[in-house]
């Protein structure tokens, strides 16, 4: 994993350091398309092949609603659900949960991870952002899940929904990254106005940061850096190198 893997969820400060920092989790059964998504969103291309037991995450600096951000996302390698869930429940700010629209088992698989979720978040007394993603529009004539299936589910755990296809459309796809930064910062916002309520008039206003998330920034599809970190990444991928593991045409 990369150095950022594991680390507690924060919001960086906009600062001459850097961007402010958004960290976003792919969840969903194998061949659900989350490694075809997440390449599709750094590289604007459609991977053909790729390495399904490669967990990494990646970094881009992207511009949203004209704000800088630095969106980490990490792309999980589970199988067939949920798994050591901790690693990416305590890291993520937001959720994007993956299933294909011609699997009705990803369908399935998807809603363990939801529950998983959520039950983390209640848990917490967080309200961390959700989105559910049906991928593989592009296979609409042997689809298994309906559209209407997909906003009941999201709408069932309090998410947003969309329907994307990894293998043709870039802009849908970077559409919802750039929607998980703006959900994020809604909830940032949100807290703040909350936590300012209880805030007493003669308290300095540098109390105001305390215990909480700063905001976020936004995001426009630029690839700065792709970190891989496991030793199976550092094999020479045989066409291009930016993302190791994966085949790119």
């Amino acid at each position: 994993m990369s150095s950022t893997f594991g680390k507690p969820r924060t919001w960086a400060a906009v600062s001459d350091r850097g961007p402010t920092e958004c960290n976003v989790v792919l969840l969903g059964v194998r061949g659900s398309g989350k490694s075809a998504l997440t390449v599709k969103f750094l590289t604007k291309r459609f991977i053909s092949e790729y390495d399904p037991t490669m967990e990494d995450t990646y970094s881009s600096e992207e511009t949203v609603d004209q704000q800088p951000v630095l969106l980490k996302v990490m792309d999980t390698a589970d199988q067939e659900g949920p798994v050591n869930c901790e690693r990416y429940l305590t890291w993520a700010n937001a959720f994007l949960v993956v299933y294909s629209i011609d699997d009705r088992r990803s369908f399935e698989g998807c809603q363990q991870y939801l529950e998983v979720v959520t039950a983390h978040t209640k848990s917490l007394q967080l309200e961390t952002p959700i989105i559910v993603l049906g991928n593989k529009v592009d296979m609409e004539r042997y689809r298994q899940v309906s559209k209407s299936d997909g906003v009941t589910l999201a709408s069932r755990y309090g998410g947003l929904f969309f329907e994307v296809s990894a293998c043709r459309d870039f802009v849908s796809v970077q559409q919802v990254f750039h929607e998980a930064v703006r959900e994020v910062r809604r909830v940032a916002e949100r807290s703040l106005a909350a936590h300012t309520l209880f805030i007493s008039e003669d308290r300095p206003p540098a109390s105001l940061a305390t215990g909480l998330r700063e905001l976020p920034s936004p995001t426009t599809a630029k690839v700065v850096s792709v970190k891989s970190s496991r030793a199976q990444s550092k094999r020479r991928a045989p066409t291009l190198t930016l993302l190791k593991g994966f085949r790119i045409f």
